[in-house]
């Protein structure tokens, strides 16, 4: 595995469940303290634009969207308020201190759904995962799975986790839970095949990255960990055309940076001769 963490971290944390979102930002459940005096009800169709409108501008104006949250929170906003604020951490790349909000944010959520609170916690998983906190990746995306443990997001994330700590046989087991569920899904074929890999077992990767590619044939991540196995089994050529493909697949991507890396690296070893550059029409 390459250590990429799949971007779900922007995802809306309430659309799984409308009812704890209406009771949350209505101050029934879920406030920081109870109201000093009685109040009227907050307009929840209110809330709910502006949780939208905060989500998204923690994906384009993180710094404007921490300001929205912070705002919100001190006018009742409370837990969709709380998750727009970690949320926009995450885009102002203050990772530690958004995974740290996103585990209270999930402690706090006493009442919410096991699913949702589970999300959370993965959430905080993959922001420990870009603070560079590899235990602690694993040890929420871990907790996340064990509040929701058939969730084949949850498990692929905790796969990802254990990859970054060198557990591969963890990563695996996981995997499998999920192909097994969904052996149509092609992310856990490449992950499982970057796991086996690590293993050196390059037959069952290669069988899994050939399926994975039979179904998205234009997928550059699966045509990259092709190149990469195909290169331990000893093909070179077979190697560097896979990863000038990926790199074709996907220009000024990481996997196009990672592809032209192993290419250099190659290159530098005398492992072949570059390829000729293609005639000009």
């Amino acid at each position: 595995m390459n250590g990429a963490w799949r971007n779900r971290l922007t995802v809306p944390f309430l659309a799984a469940s409308a009812v704890y979102f209406v009771t949350a930002v209505s101050g029934t459940i879920g406030a920081a303290e109870p109201a000093a005096q009685p109040s009227a009800p907050r307009d929840a169709t209110a809330d709910a634009a502006t949780y939208e409108r905060c989500m998204k501008l923690a994906r384009q104006n993180p710094g404007e969207a921490r300001n929205l949250a912070e705002t919100w929170h001190e006018r009742g906003g409370a837990h969709p308020a709380d998750h727009c604020a970690a949320v926009a951490l995450i885009g102002l790349k203050q990772y530690k201190q958004a995974a740290t909000r996103l585990e209270a944010l999930a402690q706090a959520m006493t009442t919410a759904p096991a699913g949702l609170r589970a999300e959370v916690l993965d959430q905080a998983g993959q922001a420990w995962g870009l603070a560079g906190d590899a235990p602690r990746a694993y040890a929420a995306a871990g907790a996340a799975v064990a509040l929701h443990p058939n969730d084949p997001d949850l498990l692929i994330d905790r796969a990802q986790a254990a990859a970054l700590l060198g557990y591969f046989d963890k990563a695996v087991e996981d995997l499998d839970h999920v192909l097994q569920m969904d052996p149509a899904r092609v992310d856990a074929l490449i992950y499982r095949a970057s796991a086996n890999r690590a293993l050196d077992r390059l037959d069952p990767a290669l069988a899994d990255i050939e399926k994975a590619i039979a179904r998205t044939p234009n997928s550059a991540a699966a045509v990259l960990e092709r190149g990469n196995i195909r290169l331990l089994k000893g093909d070179n050529e077979g190697a560097r055309e896979d990863w000038e493909r990926a790199g074709q697949l996907a220009p000024g991507s990481q996997t196009d940076m990672a592809a032209k890396a192993n290419i250099e690296h190659l290159k530098s070893n005398g492992a072949f001769e570059p390829a000729n550059p293609s005639p000009r029409p």
